[in-house]
């Protein structure tokens, strides 16, 4: 009896343990964004991008956002992500954009995501109350869709992947675009993101870690270099 007893206080130690484990792998996504990619129409990219840079008061939380814009990669100009709290409701009235808002953008699409609070949002990216400091951050924006029964091993693999000078998160589908994750990583500067590549393609030239595990998981994916430009 005292060796079954023993057995059973090690299992369940042993089980505390792997809870613990578990959920300290298992990022905490408590609350709900909206990306929205856009692409301007021919001469209207400034006009457009004074559109975004406007907090929309319609919006729960209209002053919890980010806008980033291109500067390479990616055929999109600009993209917006909102925080909207812990659930996102949709109705048929909905909330068109003004007219020269409109005109001025030649495609989008709209994705709702699953995240982090935004106190940590912010935090990682830069934009909580010292957002100016982080003025100069420069903005890798990586889209991911997972191979077909490899939606775990996907995100395992970017969670682990190096977070850049500044901070980064990583956002998980919920309804919209066809992408599984999206990917933010701020560095402090220009000089930071090429040191940031620097290493990784050290890292990739040894092939193996980093890059090849990630494609091993990723059926498509994307990456865009960005500015901020709001807030």
């Amino acid at each position: 009896m005292k060796s079954r007893g023993k057995f059973l206080w090690i299992l369940l130690v042993c089980l505390g343990l792997w809870a613990v484990t578990a959920a300290a792998q298992t990022p905490a996504r408590t609350d709900v964004y909206h990306v929205h990619f856009a692409a301007a129409a021919p001469g209207q990219a400034a006009q457009l991008a004074d559109f975004y840079k406007t907090p929309d008061k319609n919006s729960p939380m209209p002053n919890h956002f980010i806008v980033l814009r291109h500067q390479d990669g990616a055929e999109w100009d600009y993209v917006i992500i909102a925080h909207l709290g812990d659930k996102a409701t949709v109705t048929a009235a909905g909330n068109p954009a003004p007219a020269n808002a409109r005109d001025a953008m030649a495609w989008h699409t709209d994705t709702f995501a699953a995240g982090p609070s935004w106190p940590e949002f912010a935090r990682a990216l830069g934009i909580d109350a010292d957002a100016a400091k982080t003025a100069d951050s420069v903005y890798s924006v990586s889209v991911y869709r997972a191979v077909p029964g490899h939606r775990d091993q996907l995100e395992k693999a970017l969670s682990s992947a190096a977070p850049g000078g500044g901070g980064s998160v990583l956002l998980q589908h919920l309804e919209g675009g066809p992408w599984s994750y999206l990917a933010i990583t701020r560095y402090n500067s220009w000089q930071d993101f090429a040191k940031g590549e620097a290493q990784s393609v050290a890292t990739t030239r040894k092939g193996q870690g980093g890059w090849f595990d990630i494609r091993q998981h990723a059926s498509f994916h994307n990456d865009t270099i960005t500015d901020r430009i709001a807030p």
